[in-house]
């Protein structure tokens, strides 16, 4: 049998499972899947790398299938701003990925899980406020920095485009959108460190039945769950996945 990171045939219904609930999340709600999907199968698997190479190549369906949905909703403007401090992050947190120490860095993201739980919760309500251009920047250097560390930089963008969209459709296809330019740098700069491996690669495959099913879910359920009661339970399980991260610590 080719190698994958698998190690039992449970472990592998697991990540299904895990996956099948991100992707929901993600295509739903147009961010989400790195921070359960990378939070949880931490605490599977005790390479950080093999969970965060797997979330960057089992995205790309959604991001694709969200932006072609939501193609006229997208703002070019602010997105090549956030684009350039983006691009000049995600080297950078993917050079840290690749020689830290992993202990430390799933301490990190069990306390950024936490951090972000109760962030989200907090936010006021959506649309209210255009952030000023100047903040699109840094904005977009610290998302490139958690994007290529951990594979879920969302949350500098969510609070941008919660605080600034006009709708919910708005919100999903334009942090889509950005995530999907994100994962184009992330592949190749990945591919240069040596983080894509082949049993990483067969393991993306394996799991895309469950990717798909998630995504095709996602689709069908948006905008008939309300807002409020969603972010409340997603923001609950980014925090018990946090603790969980920071006990296994």
């Amino acid at each position: 049998m080719p190698e994958t990171i698998f190690s039992t045939p449970l472990e592998y219904a697991a990540t299904c499972a895990i996956l099948i609930v991100a992707q929901l999340v993600y295509v739903l709600m147009g961010f989400g899947s790195g921070l359960i999907t990378v939070g949880s199968l931490a605490l599977l698997f005790p390479a950080i790398h093999d969970v965060v190479v797997l979330q960057l190549l089992i995205n790309l369906p959604a991001e694709v299938l969200v932006v072609w949905k939501g193609w006229r909703e997208v703002r070019w403007r602010p997105i090549a701003a956030l684009g350039v401090g983006i691009g000049l992050g995600i080297p950078v947190g993917t050079r840290i990925l690749k020689v830290g120490d992993p202990s430390l860095v799933l301490a990190i993201l069990g306390g950024f899980l936490v951090l972000v739980g109760i962030v989200f919760l907090r936010l006021p309500a959506g649309g209210r406020w255009q952030p000023p251009g100047w903040l699109a920047a840094p904005s977009g250097l610290v998302s490139g920095v958690l994007t290529g560390l951990f594979g879920t930089g969302g949350p500098p963008l969510i609070i941008w485009y919660h605080l600034s969209a006009g709708n919910k459709a708005a919100f999903r296809s334009n942090l889509m959108t950005i995530f999907l330019l994100m994962t184009l740098v992330r592949v190749p700069n990945y591919v240069f460190e040596g983080l894509v491996t082949t049993p990483r690669l067969l393991s993306s495959v394996a799991v895309l039945p469950a990717v798909l099913l998630g995504a095709w879910l996602g689709n069908r359920l948006h905008l008939r769950i309300s807002e409020s009661r969603f972010r409340l339970l997603v923001s609950v399980l980014l925090v018990a996945i946090g603790l969980m991260l920071l006990l296994r610590g």
